[in-house]
């Protein structure tokens, strides 16, 4: 069966009810007959999930083609829980500077705090000049393809390839693609991260995160870890996060369609610097999205060119449809002015761009009336430049 249609069966097998949807289950304390089932390994906290999580599980190990799945609250403790999971004090890690913000922050301040070290390279380093920076106690290497913001793509069979001969871990966040469009546990990633907050739950009224691997050995540490922290994901949150995945191929088909429209459009725009689309023929690394992807979502970057704060303010302003506010995945769109978020490597191409950085997400609104509404904006931006 193709991904579509196995994303629409994967109902646990111990199932006793009749209900198309399993049942919202809620509970803490839980009930067990016997003092060995008690001290035993099975579920006996509500904090480990009960039928709702063990169905959500089973449909992100179908999404990402993996054989375990360890769900997390949120997006960053799932980012957190990969890395936190394989390394120790002493360790250090290498992590691509075009992270999602939070989870850089985390690898570089709060695994500090814990003895583990991390060292940025450049998101487009060549698999030789990383193998360069690699330490006896390199343990990761943490990726994210695309890149949060600047939209870089990844050689990941090719850093895949370096990671194994030194027997490092590799985790890709794979939030973009949703699962849907990219499969980096199929190019031999170890781990792979998704915030279920974005395309997965894909109405922007819950979050949740999730953390999938093929490996028995890393699941063993991702279980033990999460438990150790007290990880978990509520059952109202995975209900819903499991709800989101039945519709999520027919939802990601619409904002690729209109968020590529839109992008060519914005190409053409006399405001417009550039646009940081992958799936656009002139993306610097469209070659590896087109080899290692089958499809786009609706969020990418555009570059305008040079103008003041006060013209940016009421470009900004004057949207109607496409509103600021962080994260994205949802039906609605956004659009947030991003350089303020670009803490990168001196030497990061991006730093060196022509005016200020955009982030789009295109929603589920008609593309004819988004276009409009940024055709409008554009408008109020060059009166009385």
């Amino acid at each position: 069966m193709k991904s579509d249609t196995r994303l629409q069966h994967t109902k646990v097998s111990h199932r006793a009810h009749q209900t198309v949807n399993p049942p919202v289950e809620k509970g803490s304390s839980l009930l067990v007959k016997t003092r060995a089932e008690l001290y035993g390994t099975g579920t006996v906290y509500g904090r480990m999930g009960l039928g709702v999580q063990r169905e959500l599980e089973a449909a992100l190990r179908t999404l990402e083609n993996g054989t375990h799945a360890q769900l997390t609250a949120n997006g960053l403790q799932a980012c957190a829980l990969a890395v936190a999971s394989i390394a120790r004090s002493g360790d250090h890690i290498l992590i691509a500077d075009n992270l999602y913000g939070p989870n850089r922050r985390f690898c570089t301040r709060r695994l500090s705090a814990m003895g583990i070290t991390a060292s940025r390279f450049p998101p487009n380093l060549t698999p030789d000049a990383l193998e360069r920076m690699i330490k006896p106690e390199t343990r990761a290497i943490v990726l994210e393809s695309p890149g949060s913001l600047s939209f870089e793509i990844t050689d990941t069979p090719a850093v895949v390839k370096m990671a194994e001969r030194f027997q490092i871990t590799t985790i890709l966040d794979n939030t973009w693609s949703a699962g849907v469009f990219h499969r980096p546990l199929e190019l031999g990633v170890d781990l792979t991260v998704q915030s279920l907050s974005k395309y997965a739950i894909g109405h922007a009224d819950a979050m949740g995160g999730v953390v999938v691997t093929r490996s028995e050995t890393l699941a063993k540490k991702l279980q033990a870890c999460a438990n150790d922290w007290g990880l978990g994901l509520s059952a109202d949150d995975a209900y819903l996060a499991l709800r989101g995945l039945r519709t999520l191929h027919n939802r990601l088909r619409q904002h690729e369609r209109s968020g590529l429209q839109i992008a060519d459009w914005l190409a053409n725009r006399p405001e417009i610097d550039s646009v940081l689309h992958p799936a656009r023929s002139d993306h610097p690394q469209h070659h590896l999205w087109k080899r290692d992807f089958t499809g786009a979502c609706g969020l990418f970057g555009a570059i305008l060119r040079p103008v003041s704060d006060v013209q940016l303010d009421r470009f900004l302003e004057a949207l109607k449809l496409f509103r600021m506010g962080f994260s994205w995945g949802g039906y609605e769109s956004l659009l947030i002015p991003s350089d303020g978020q670009l803490k990168r490597l001196k030497e990061d191409p991006i730093l060196q761009k022509a005016g200020p950085l955009l982030r789009l997400h295109v929603g589920l609104e008609d593309v004819d009336d988004l276009m409009a509404d940024l055709g409008g904006a554009f408008d109020v931006m060059a009166a009385n430049a």
